[in-house]
């Protein structure tokens, strides 16, 4: 079973290319859980929900899951609630925006 901080790295990887930062660090992971062997769950969300880059977003993060030692699939969730405010980014994504 992979560990959850090799799952959120692999996450890491994926960037939403409108704000060129990772979608973690954006706060559009709401939960990762792996539900049986092999098997990982993410709800997330978009940035506004007729974000145009959504399909691309969501085909990078299962793809990056699943090229995940121990992960045959990725299963992702669209969620809008709650719906994703700036307030859920970190610091770090924060500063690459130059938001403070």
């Amino acid at each position: 079973m992979a560990e959850e901080i090799q799952l959120i790295d692999a996450l890491k990887q994926v960037i939403d290319p409108e704000l060129m930062v990772n979608i973690v660090d954006l706060g559009l992971v709401y939960d990762i859980a792996q539900e049986e062997e092999g098997v990982v769950q993410v709800q997330m969300t978009l940035t506004s929900p007729a974000c145009p880059a959504g399909p691309q977003i969501i085909s990078q993060a299962k793809m990056a899951l699943e090229g995940v030692e121990d992960v045959n699939e990725a299963k992702i969730e669209l969620v809008m609630s709650p719906p994703w405010s700036p307030e859920r980014m970190t610091d770090d994504a924060r500063d690459q925006l130059g938001i403070f």
